[in-house]
């Protein structure tokens, strides 16, 4: 019997697999297509203190294995998230849920942190530092070191639960970044966010996404994910949730051996809705015949092999 659990920040999941932010929604949508609760956990849609319309459209662009987006973490802010968002999925999920944050200044990030640490459904903190930095002339806060660690602890002040801080891949040393992060106190470190891209229409000879620029994902970047984490995940003592192209069973497998403790499933629920069910249902066939018995086992394979 294939053994499928993990445990990640001290929180045992069913299996590796979690559907990453801005790919799931608030999950009662996928919710009407199967049972959620086959799902490691979910990291729910970007949240931010206020609420967001998001970016101009066009916000789409579709690209070979993969595609642009620029959605511009549209949400309905913290206090409806709280308020309306998480007693609908209570009514269709019933573990933790990882709630992913965004902000645009240091105080953002621990005001709504502060919020979600005190829902009873909330599992993990996941700390999007991918967001401009308002009072840093619009610098990502995931680019410097200083300015993730300084995230990081402030954010780790006000929350007793796990705090997994989420990078962006858009830099030069990602692992000094990670290492900052642990430093700061993190117990957890999730990577890769999207990497920028571009698309230009022929016919307009513009950009196909009205803000020009947009975050890049899918299958394309999975090579580059698998590589950052590994190298992150041979340089930090706590766990590592992989991210990036991941689209099968194959792939949640090869993550873990890079390192990777979980492994969140994005731009394949956009175009494959039952993306996630399908690779858990996968995973044991493939344990199988690669002679693996247990998923915990395998974690860093590729490190410490």
């Amino acid at each position: 019997m294939a053994d499928m659990r993990v445990s990640l920040c001290g929180i045992e999941l069913d299996n590796p697999v979690i559907p990453a932010s801005g790919t799931f929604g608030y999950g009662y949508e996928f919710a009407e297509l199967y049972d959620i609760n086959v799902l490691g956990t979910f990291s729910f849609k970007g949240t931010t203190r206020e609420p967001r319309f998001g970016n101009p459209t066009p916000r789409i662009a579709e690209c070979t294995a993969g595609l642009i987006n620029s959605v511009g973490l549209q949400n309905p802010g913290v206090e409806k998230v709280i308020e309306e968002e998480l007693p609908k999925l209570a009514k269709v999920f019933h573990k933790k849920v990882m709630a992913n944050v965004s902000g645009f200044s240091v105080e953002d990030y621990v005001y709504s942190c502060e919020r979600l640490d005190k829902c009873e459904q909330v599992g993990w903190l996941e700390v999007n530092v991918s967001c401009p930095n308002v009072h840093g002339g619009g610098m990502s806060f995931g680019t410097c070191p200083e300015a993730a660690a300084e995230v990081t602890k402030a954010v780790k002040a006000v929350c007793r639960k796990p705090v997994i801080v989420k990078l962006s891949p858009n830099v030069t040393d990602i692992v000094s970044i990670a290492l900052a992060c642990q430093e700061a106190g993190a117990d957890g470190i999730s990577l890769i966010n999207t990497l920028l891209g571009m698309r230009i229409d022929l016919k307009t000879r513009q950009p196909v996404v009205a803000n020009r620029t947009g975050g890049f994902s899918g299958p394309a970047i999975f090579p580059v994910a698998l590589r950052m984490v590994y190298q992150v995940a041979r340089a930090v003592k706590v766990p590592v949730i992989g991210v990036g192209g991941v689209s099968s069973a194959e792939d949640v497998i090869e993550m873990m051996l890079a390192g990777a403790t979980a492994v969140e499933v994005g731009a394949a629920n956009l175009t494959r809705p039952y993306a996630c069910r399908d690779i858990i249902n996968q995973l044991p066939a493939v344990m199988d015949k690669y002679n693996i018995s247990s998923l915990r086992d395998i974690i860093g394979g590729a490190i410490h092999g």
